[in-house]
């Protein structure tokens, strides 16, 4: 896994997704694979990807199984809201052994933004989505209500996110991508090339590739291959993106050998 800015390795890193509603399969999970990509540009791949109902008892015991595998990261989306079956606060709060309690500093921001001058005239559904464990890190939401929220219980950090695809996206840019920055050190280069052999004939040159280079990863796309051959993702990870465009440049050349010496040709789509 990366490396932390101060030399430690953080653990693996895993995202959940909260909410009945998606494992019902009434609506995607979008969140996950957004922020999964975002990750890949800092070199991070999620060792799980979890959609959870709103159940207390799956949430506490998916969250306390993650800790107890020493996930170094935790990332969750959903649960945060006003209602009653927004759990996630809670959750996490029983799993660290924190009282929650209401976030002084984000009632206030409530009532700058509602023109409010009294506490009590804060709802009850704003005062639930002020509500965190104690001790947490709060950093406010800028295209909603329900802020960041950041739980440090070693070996895991928590960073809880609310739902809506729009609010999390902009908490995740305004506040988590920094945070992740400060975490890990690592960037990525990536470059999309095409290859003129089947599945069966690339897959074990792609093998060779990431033995030879073991901080490169390639991945064969079956299902985009046309008349000009098998479309192949090269990404290259470093802890400086002049040191990932090199991984980059050399695993793509030794593929390139690979295939020359099969009597093949890999071109570049995209870098």
């Amino acid at each position: 896994m990366d490396q932390q800015r101060d030399g430690h390795a953080p653990g693996p890193v895993e995202l959940y997704s909260i909410g009945t509603e998606l494992v019902m399969g009434r609506i995607y999970d979008t969140n996950s694979f957004w922020i999964a990509e975002q990750l890949a540009k800092i070199g991070v791949y999620p060792r799980r990807i979890t959609c959870l109902p709103d159940d207390p008892a799956e949430i506490h015991a998916a969250f306390a199984d993650a800790r107890q595998r020493g996930t170094g990261v935790v990332i969750t989306t959903g649960g945060l809201g006003p209602t009653p079956d927004d759990l996630t606060v809670e959750c996490v709060a029983r799993v660290v052994a924190a009282e929650v309690v209401v976030d002084q500093a984000t009632i206030a921001s409530f009532m700058r933004r509602r023109n409010l001058t009294d506490p009590s005239q804060v709802s009850p559904g704003l005062r639930k989505m002020a509500t965190v464990p104690a001790g947490a890190l709060i950093y406010q939401n800028p295209a909603g209500w329900a802020p960041l929220i950041a739980v440090a219980a070693e070996p895991t950090r928590f960073f809880l996110m609310p739902g809506p695809p729009r609010e999390m996206q902009a908490i995740y840019q305004h506040h988590l991508a920094g945070i992740l920055g400060g975490i890990f050190r690592t960037t990525t280069s990536a470059c999309r090339v095409v290859v003129d052999m089947f599945e069966s004939e690339v897959s074990p040159l792609l093998q060779e590739v990431m033995a030879q280079h073991p901080k490169t990863y390639l991945k064969a796309y079956v299902a985009l291959r046309n008349d000009d051959g098998m479309p192949v993702d090269v990404v290259a990870h470093g802890d400086d993106q002049p040191t990932a465009d090199a991984r980059l440049q050399a695993a793509i050349q030794f593929f390139r050998d690979l295939a020359v010496a099969k009597n093949r040709t890999v071109r570049s789509l995209e870098t």
